[in-house]
This record gives C-alpha cells, sequence and structure tokens, in this order.
C-alpha cells in the first residue's frame, strides 16, 4: 500500500454520482434534518449518516445489476470500465429524542470487527446545558428480518424498523453508555482491540469496554480546580489505528498529544506534542480561535495523521513533531474577514477532513459548498475544487411539534435538480464569491476506492474518481 511520502501523487478525474436524501426545489428545510455526521464502515458496504433530529439512517452498497446485456462485447466493456459502489436505503433508527434543541447525533462510528456484514453501530448525541441529563451514547445492532406485508404492524418493543423494503431490516438498541459525561461529547472512537473505545468531551475522555455500559475510567482530565482559569478544551479524539495503547487528542490551542496509555492510568503527560511553528508566533485574538483543531484522523499506516483547523488542513508526520509535512491550505482568502466572519459566529464553523484508502488524497470542506481534494505531489498546490451545484437558496423554519416526522434520506433524489460539479484546479473568482451561508462541514471517503460523500444540508452527494 502506496502513501504520501513513498510515491507521487495523480489528480484524480472527479464525477457526480448520486445523491440521497429528499431535497424538493420549493420544500423547505427543516432543521432536524440537516445532517450533522457521515461514515463509512470498515469494508465501505454500508454509509451511515446522523442527523439534528438524533435520527441515524443507514443506506446499503446497491449491487443491483441495472440492465445488464448478455452480450459477450457488453459484459467485456463493463467489467473494463472502473465501477464504483451505489447506495440505496436501508433502514433508520432513532437515536435520540428530537424534542430537545441540539441534540444531534455527532458521530457514528462502527464498533465491532467486520467479521459479519451488520455491526454494532455506536451513535453519539450532545449534552444541553441547563439539563440535568448528562451526555450518552447508545449502541444499536441491525437485524435482518424477514419479509412482511407491507400492511403488517410491528410489535411495540420493536425500537425502529422498516417495513415493505426488499431487504427489510430493524435497529435493536443494546446499550446505553450514560452518565458519564457533563459537557459536549465532541468525539468517539473505537480501539483497534475491539474491546473498549473512547468518548471525549470538552475537558474528559473516558475509556469504555464494550461489554461494560454503567462504568468507565477517566484517562484524560484537563478540568481546571477554578473553572476561571480553563484555557484550553478538548476538540477531537483518535485511537491509533494498528496500536491500541496510542491515543491521539486535539485541542483548541492548535496542539495534537499522543498519549500511551501503558504509562499511567490518568493520561496528564503527553508523549508527544504535535504543534506547528506558525503557533508560536504573533498571536491575536482570531488566531488564536481559528488554530482551534476541529478534527483529526489517523492515516491507515499508522505513521501520519491529518488534522483540519479553521484555516488550514495539516498532514503530520508522526515521526516528526516541529512541523507538519504538508500544508493544504483552505481559507486563507478569508484572513481580512475575520473580524466579520466572528460577528456572524463563522469562525466557529467545524469542518471535518478525511483521506483516500492509500493515503496519497486529502479531501475537506469550505463555505460555497465546496469540496477540496488535495493530492500532495501532483504539482497542484491549490488541489481540485468541486463545486457542488444544486438548490439550495431555502430558508430553515422551525419545525412544528405536530408534524409527523419522516426519513428524509429515504429515496434517491433525481439528477436533474443537481447538476455536475464544476472543477477549478486553480484559484478563481469563486473564492470571491464565497457564499458562508452553504457551508461544506461533513465529508468522509470511501475506504477501498475513490469514492466521497459530502453532506449539504439534508442530503448527500456522492463523487467517484
Amino acid at each position: 500500500m502506496a502513501y504520501y511520502d513513498s510515491a507521487p501523487s495523480v489528480p484524480l478525474l472527479w464525477n457526480f454520482s448520486q445523491v440521497l436524501g429528499q431535497q424538493l426545489p420549493n420544500e423547505p428545510l427543516q432543521n432536524d434534518d440537516i445532517i450533522t455526521t457521515i461514515a463509512f464502515d470498515k469494508l465501505g458496504d454500508h454509509l451511515a449518516v446522523g442527523d439534528r433530529g438524533g435520527r441515524v439512517v443507514i443506506f446499503g452498497r446497491d449491487d443491483r445489476k441495472k440492465n445488464v446485456s448478455s452480450n459477450r462485447r457488453d459484459l467485456e466493456q463493463r467489467d473494463f470500465a472502473s465501477q464504483h459502489p451505489e447506495f440505496r436505503y436501508k433502514t433508520e433508527f432513532q437515536s435520540h429524542e428530537p424534542e430537545v434543541k441540539e441534540h444531534k447525533v455527532k458521530q457514528v462510528i462502527e464498533m465491532a470487527p467486520p467479521l459479519c456484514s451488520e455491526n454494532m453501530l455506536l451513535a453519539e448525541s450532545s449534552f444541553v446545558p441547563g439539563l440535568e441529563t448528562k451526555s450518552a451514547a447508545n449502541g444499536y445492532r441491525l437485524e435482518w428480518i424477514e419479509k412482511m406485508p407491507q400492511n403488517f404492524l410491528p410489535p411495540q418493543d420493536v425500537d425502529s424498523e422498516i417495513g415493505g423494503m426488499e431487504d427489510p431490516f430493524r435497529a435493536k438498541r443494546q446499550k446505553v453508555y450514560a452518565y458519564a459525561h457533563s459537557f459536549n461529547i465532541n468525539s468517539i472512537s473505537n480501539n483497534s482491540d475491539y474491546e473498549t473505545f473512547v468518548s471525549a468531551d470538552d475537558l474528559r475522555i473516558n475509556l469504555w469496554n464494550l461489554e461494560v455500559s454503567d462504568q468507565c475510567f477517566n484517562i484524560i482530565d484537563m478540568k481546571p480546580s477554578n473553572m476561571e482559569d480553563l484555557t484550553e478544551v478538548i476538540t477531537s479524539a483518535e485511537f491509533h489505528p494498528l496500536h491500541c495503547n496510542l491515543l491521539a487528542y486535539s485541542s483548541s490551542q492548535g496542539l495534537i498529544r499522543l498519549s500511551d496509555l501503558r504509562h499511567s492510568a490518568i493520561c496528564d503527560h503527553a508523549s508527544r506534542i504535535f504543534q506547528h511553528g506558525e503557533s508560536y508566533g504573533s498571536k491575536s485574538f482570531f488566531t488564536e480561535i481559528t488554530s482551534s483543531i476541529s478534527d483529526i484522523k489517523f492515516l491507515n499506516d499508522g505513521q501520519h495523521l491529518i488534522s483540519r483547523n479553521y484555516m488550514n488542513m495539516k498532514l503530520w508526520d508522526m515521526r516528526k513533531e516541529s512541523s507538519p509535512v504538508a500544508i493544504f491550505k483552505i481559507h486563507e482568502h478569508l484572513r481580512p474577514k475575520l473580524p466579520e466572519l466572528y460577528n456572524n459566529d463563522c469562525i466557529f464553523d467545524k469542518f471535518e477532513c478525511c483521506f483516500s484508502g492509500d493515503g496519497l488524497h486529502f479531501a475537506t470542506g469550505s463555505y460555497s459548498n465546496i469540496l477540496r481534494i488535495f493530492s500532495p505531489g501532483s504539482g497542484r498546490e491549490e488541489g481540485i475544487k468541486l463545486e457542488i451545484r444544486g438548490n439550495f437558496n431555502r430558508k430553515a423554519i422551525r419545525q412544528p411539534k405536530s408534524r409527523a416526522r419522516r426519513s428524509s434520506l429515504s429515496n434517491i433524489m433525481p439528477r436533474g435538480i443537481y447538476h455536475h460539479a464544476h472543477v477549478y484546479s486553480e484559484s478563481s473568482s469563486i473564492d470571491s464569491l464565497c457564499n458562508l451561508s452553504s457551508k461544506l462541514l461533513q465529508v468522509a471517503w470511501h475506504p477501498t476506492c475513490n469514492l466521497v460523500a459530502c453532506a449539504v444540508e439534508s442530503s448527500l452527494v456522492l463523487y467517484y474518481a
């Protein structure tokens, strides 16, 4: 397997694949339907989507053959052409109740080794200050059920069930990992031993055993004795993909700490601290905000890590702590507008990042529904920009309490409403026409092929190369 520093990258040619989700031109956007997280499983056969309403929707790989010809010439051409996976709706479940504001699903991950196609899914909620209920994470397992007639009424004890589908599934809640966080849960990460996982909030990181839901171990605690002395919070946490004893977590000060769980029960002192040299330079009120890291991810080789803050995406070599090996500039053109971005709260937007399975390409989102894809060594410093054009000029409205909630991602949207992506290989006027109200925050890369999924409001847009 090739990685960044072992082979030059070749820019990919991207094409539109499909859109998942109902989004009609004249339909108002419901706040609960906005996507907050997306993730592929390790095999790439399933795609999970979470929204602000606390709902998790599962899409399965669509291997149905459409209009397959028996002609040998057609079959040879079909085999020669590169095939990319497509997905269709499979099932959904309600992970958290939607009546509480901001009780949204923030992350979904696969929690069991990929020995079978349906594995436990952990969906993370967000704590709401002012309520007595603490943050919780719910574990669900998808179970196959026999085909039932559409007029069949499921029993009341079934948590969530979809009938009338070709392969009906239901989600059965297995465990609730609760009462361990008093602040917002910002990330969860599965360990490579497939026995434990961590959940992180602004000040603490807890270690859980999958089989024990009523007890956890606090391994990192950054809460000061006096909250007035608080200067730094945890923003993301990620287990090493190969070594179960290594845990990386980022902070609002732009630091990435690598801790070894073998050293002590409480990991107060990091084994390594990754910090860019620019962080030591002159600081201002705005640079301290923009340096906050919103997302970190280990590459599959375990030797590299990518991070994303408001301005840039950085590629780190785990053997080099002083500076990243590559910096991908995302929002440098917005630096003169930082005061304006602060006034409208856009400076606090949290953008995610992702990477290809071979570790040669990296992607993240930006404003104006722009997907930025970088290939180090390709000679294109600006990377590739994919602009998603569609009908996004809709105003969000509050959802009435009496409104019956339905799946906004149950159908594949007709291609006619979305245009193919426009590719920009160099700086263009699109930077000066930045639309701050349209932002691409969530992105995910398929683990085995060049397929990228990005969340645009309540729709999921997929591109392949």
